[in-house]
């Protein structure tokens, strides 16, 4: 399971997801040119995506294949909202 949060400079989490991600095997066969930015999502490492590069990570969202749908998707937009809103948030994807 990836965990979802944001974070400030500090590493304080500010907001964290209920829901994380569960990893299936469609998340590794997106395509790295159509999605970069989820592409940097790996089940057993860390991703981090500041403010400028949550628009692209929510493009990426709207287009995603139903295979990798489910409740982290609103439940990302939401912290990406957070990071938008704030100086120096980023959101984290912690994996296992």
């Amino acid at each position: 399971m990836i965990n979802m949060q944001v974070r400030g400079d500090s590493g304080d989490i500010v907001a964290r997801a209920a829901a994380g991600v569960r990893w299936t095997s469609a998340f590794a066969d997106l395509d790295p040119a159509q999605f970069p930015m989820l592409c940097a999502l790996i089940p057993y490492g860390d991703a981090v995506f500041n403010e400028r590069q949550v628009p692209r990570l929510l493009a990426e969202l709207d287009r995603l294949p139903p295979a990798c749908d489910g409740e982290w998707v609103d439940q990302t937009r939401k912290l990406c909202q957070i990071v938008q809103r704030g100086p120096h948030h980023y959101l984290w994807f912690v994996g296992d």
